[in-house]
């Protein structure tokens, strides 16, 4: 994985906080007890329900880093729950975190909590999703249109490989208040163009899933297959989840295994259906890689170290035109003959994807 090479850099130097002033109005005891204190970080993540990465990856990752660096944190989980993200905000900011790192539930409530973290002098980062109109001092992700590029390509790729040359194809996108969501649907998009315009491969079904719920999307995609007569040749599935509800309404049909359904976030679910045969393929993103690259910046910002090094690429805020200073990692497709790439990287282990009932296409996908 490597940073996109976009030439802008960080802002130089962040400085960790404000000061404050004691009850009789002199500063000096304040300030002394400033520098004696440690530098802390404060985190909020979205929720459990749309991906277990957050709290199974993200979160002990980070921990992780913030402790090995001296430095502490709070990290919490608003559970979908926009009062309670702007609560868990308000508390983190009361206690005087030096750095905010947020994880949007979508622009608009995203932005008022940045807008109030800005006011207090603290450093602000976007982890994962881009908080449009947010204006954020840095933004850590993975190149999002490239996501939406490889399942695309897969698709596309696993269609030709089932000898298909013409196919319908449905759409089942993520959250329409995910800003990355968009960049998905954008880069799939343009991968499929020349098979869409040439009439090779026909758009069916076309449908975003409100915060990404998985129970509506199995809903959603079943509503799509009973209106196209299950005349559905590929499904162009935004992640893991959804692609999992697509399979079980395409399970509950008994067509299963001949239909390609792409995801992403290589989860085991994920990596389990694609040995079976019923999911093409996945986007793997080294969530480490992510985390170490937020949790650095992060540091960097509440010691008040310089962080022009650190965040050398950019992204534009769409709602405000600003670049944004920002790293972006690549993602990597992932198909049956390099599932194996995930677990080497140890992102799984072979003892949570490889069931018994699985343990002949482990053996075949070369999984030890």
């Amino acid at each position: 994985m490597v940073l996109a090479s976009v030439a802008i850099a960080a802002s130089g130097l962040l400085l960790a906080g404000c000061g404050s002033s004691n009850d009789n109005g002199s500063t000096g005891t304040s300030s002394s007890a400033a520098a004696a204190a440690k530098p802390k970080v404060g985190v909020i993540l979205p929720d459990t329900k749309s991906s277990a990465r957050w709290e199974t990856n993200d979160a002990p990752l980070l921990k992780a880093a913030f402790d090995a660096a001296g430095v502490d944190s709070d990290i919490q989980n608003a559970q979908g729950d926009k009062t309670q993200f702007q609560t868990i905000a308000d508390g983190m900011i009361t206690e005087g975190v030096d750095v905010l790192m947020i994880v949007n539930l979508d622009s608009g409530s995203g932005s008022a909590v940045l807008a109030k973290a800005k006011a207090q002098g603290i450093a602000t980062i976007d982890y994962d999703r881009l908080t449009l109109g947010g204006g954020a001092d840095f933004y850590v992700s993975f190149d999002n249109t490239k996501v939406g590029q490889l399942q695309g390509e897969g698709l596309q790729k696993c269609l030709t490989d089932a000898g298909k040359t013409t196919a319908n194809i449905a759409f089942l996108n993520g959250s329409p208040t995910d800003n990355n969501a968009t960049l998905f649907k954008a880069g799939a998009v343009a991968a499929l163009q020349a098979k869409t315009t040439s009439g090779d491969y026909k758009v069916v079904a076309d449908q975003a899933v409100p915060d990404w719920d998985n129970q509506q999307a199995g809903t959603i995609f079943e509503q799509m297959y009973t209106q196209t007569g299950g005349k559905i040749d590929g499904v162009l599935a935004a992640n893991d989840g959804l692609g999992n509800a697509a399979i079980a309404i395409l399970k509950k049909n008994g067509v299963n295994g001949t239909i390609p359904v792409t995801g992403q976030d290589a989860t085991d679910q994920g990596l389990q259906n694609i040995l079976a045969g019923d999911q093409c393929m996945t986007v793997y993103k080294a969530i480490k890689k992510e985390a170490d690259a937020a949790s650095a910046l992060a540091i960097a910002a509440a010691k008040g170290a310089d962080t022009s090094s650190l965040a050398t690429g950019s992204v534009t805020d769409t709602q405000t035109s600003k670049k944004v200073a920002a790293v972006l990692l690549d993602p990597e497709a992932i198909y049956f003959a390099n599932v194996k790439d995930v677990i080497a990287d140890g992102f799984t282990t072979k003892d949570k994807v490889c069931t018994a009932a699985l343990a002949d296409a482990c053996t075949k996908a070369g999984i030890s």
